[in-house]
């Protein structure tokens, strides 16, 4: 077989394989690329010696069997026999699922996870959300931190227990979508500056100094990154990916790297026959991430919409602190303007970024799936100081309605795994450095940014502790319990509504309405010939919908949290205190 690597500043290089130590040739097609040619089998490690170093892990790897600083393995892509034929699925109709398969069971492995897929398909879920699964030092972290993209975390079940769990996924109906990171690499074990200029100090990010996409070098770091995307959709039957903090992409080329590999999926998901949604989280507000590359824009498909968490978190919990601060004021309104507009900040002014922010979505001409709407990421539950859920504030009826508004609402809809039964256990922020320099500074630096914000230190878990992982396990026995049982039948009711009524469904922002009364916290909505409404108030709310189109009947209760009249010929709905409902128009 072909073993090839990019080292441009290497003056020889060699490849150790099995043991031994073979030299490796200039390629003269390619600039900086080095090649060699091996018998080799599924299994056999290698690594590559540059200038009689010491031997380092394959840049484009796809197995790292003793962690990311140990030797690469061969990975046979053809040997595994795949069960389920897949045509695949796209985003409009989806019902989002995130998925951490290191906490998603106590376990932590693909094949315990695969074995709780079937729960996800009577829920009613359509994609599951896999959050990163790259090679990271240690055993337990979120996977923010993967070092080797193209490989497989091995605790995890490595690239054969990843294919077995897509398999599974396949065979259930369940679409697959894998968290990907570009905008940076986990300090330990990254292995990829000894190799090429992957890095530079042109641009600097939170995380240091940037990935390459624009300086010296940046075409092989794009290919490697274009690559790396490219293998997970082709090799492991992927649907789709979700594409970290993209607004973190350093890039100042004409062609920038999203749209270049916008294009690149595109162009396969024609080759395979199958829709490869792109998903973005972005911070920028920007339509343009998601707009059409012909119409101008960076051509993503979709973009999550922190805009639409940040209103409703505040109009449940009325926390103000933060980026809540932008809403917190009105957050009625906010979460109205979201469910309309898609963004909240649109030109507007951010306070808690000091300036002007955002830009209008034309709601005229961009479909509501271009938009995931969600109560709970891992993001939103795991930064906190706690990692405390929803449900370790709220009441039951209270997250009914956050639910409501969530799977009724026109944006693609995402859940949090667990918050499907309103689960207890937290989700708190662990990693499992296996260098004890960084482990202190990730703890200490961990206690130090929420002491700014008030909290004593031994309040704030111990990332490194084990125990700070076992915690965030999801609990499988809650769900048998209440109000566990009755939060998941909500959940399962509101899916299927979505599923089998056009009008939620619908992407047509234009066309959804709403009304609302900050004081007495509650808010309606209008989707086609359907009403949706909330009360977040202690209190009872009489809400003014008016006649449906039969003007001698109020509608027909289709699903609510809580026993409820339909509305009489007064129009006037009386919904109970923190409660929820689904109407149709007769």
């Amino acid at each position: 077989m072909l073993f090839e690597v990019w080292a441009p500043e290497a003056d020889s290089v060699g490849l150790r394989l099995a043991g031994e130590l073979r030299p490796m040739e200039r390629d003269p097609a390619r600039t900086g690329w080095w090649t060699a040619e091996a018998e080799a089998v599924d299994g056999d490690r290698y690594g590559f010696v540059l200038d009689d170093g010491p031997v380092l892990p394959d840049p484009r790897s796809r197995r790292q069997p003793d962690g990311p600083d140990g030797e690469s393995a061969v990975v046979d892509q053809e040997a595994y026999a795949w069960r389920t034929e897949w045509a695949g699925r796209g985003l409009p109709g989806a019902v989002l699922y995130e998925l951490h398969v290191g906490t998603y069971t106590e376990e932590g492995t693909f094949e315990a996870a695969a074995a709780r897929l079937p729960h996800l398909a009577e829920l009613g879920v359509t994609h599951v959300s896999l959050m990163p699964v790259c090679p990271f030092p240690g055993r337990h972290g979120w996977g923010y931190e993967g070092v080797s993209l193209w490989a497989v975390h091995e605790p995890y079940g490595g690239p054969e227990g990843l294919k077995r769990f897509v398999d599974t996924a396949h065979g259930l109906g369940l679409a697959v979508v894998l968290d990907v990171v570009h905008n940076h690499l986990g300090p330990s074990g990254n292995h990829l500056p000894a190799f090429g200029p992957y890095f530079t100090e042109t641009h600097h990010t939170p995380w240091g100094a940037a990935v390459n996409l624009d300086a010296a070098g940046s075409d092989e770091v794009r290919a490697y990154l274009l690559g790396s995307a490219l293998a997970w959709l082709r090799d492991y039957r992927l649907d789709g990916l979700r594409l970290d903090a993209v607004h973190a992409l350093a890039d100042t080329r004409a062609l920038t790297f999203l749209e270049e590999l916008s294009a690149a999926v595109d162009a396969l998901a024609a080759e395979l026959g199958r829709p490869l949604p792109l998903i973005a989280e972005s911070d920028l507000c920007d339509p343009r991430t998601t707009t059409p590359r012909a119409a101008g824009g960076i051509g993503l498909h979709a973009q999550w919409n922190d805009d639409f968490h940040h209103a409703l978190h505040t109009a449940l919990t009325g926390e103000s602190q933060g980026y809540y601060a932008d809403f917190a004021a009105a957050p009625l309104t906010a979460l109205a303007k979201t469910v309309t507009s898609a963004f909240f900040h649109n030109g507007t002014y951010s306070g808690f970024r000091g300036r002007t922010h955002g830009r209008p979505v034309d709601i005229a001409r961009t479909a509501a799936t271009r938009f995931v709407g969600y109560a709970q990421t891992h993001d939103q539950i795991g930064n906190r100081a706690l990692g405390d859920r929803l449900s370790a504030s709220l009441s039951p009826g209270l997250l009914a309605c956050a639910a409501a508004l969530v799977l009724t609402g026109p944006f693609t809809p995402m859940l949090f795994m667990g918050e499907e039964w309103g689960a207890r256990t937290p989700w708190q922020f662990f990693t499992d450095h296996t260098d004890p320099a960084l482990a202190e500074a990730v703890r200490s630096g961990r206690r130090r940014e929420f002491a700014a914000h008030g909290w004593a230190a031994d309040d704030i878990p111990d990332p490194q502790d084990p125990a700070t992982r076992d915690r965030s396990c999801l609990d499988w026995t809650e769900p048998e319990r209440e109000p566990h049982a009755r939060i998941q039948a909500w959940y399962r009711e509101l899916i299927a509504l979505r599923r089998t009524l056009p009008d939620l469904s619908d992407p047509d922002l234009a066309s959804v309405k709403t009304a609302f009364d900050e004081q007495a916290r509650w808010l309606a909505c209008r989707r086609g010939d359907l009403r949706i409404a909330v009360n977040l108030d202690e209190k009872p709310a009489t809400i003014p919908l008016g006649v449906g189109r039969n003007r001698n009947s109020g509608g027909r209760v289709l699903a609510a949290w809580e026993p409820v009249e339909t509305p009489g010929t007064d129009g006037l709905l009386h919904l109970p205190p923190e409660s929820c409902v689904v109407l149709a128009d007769d």
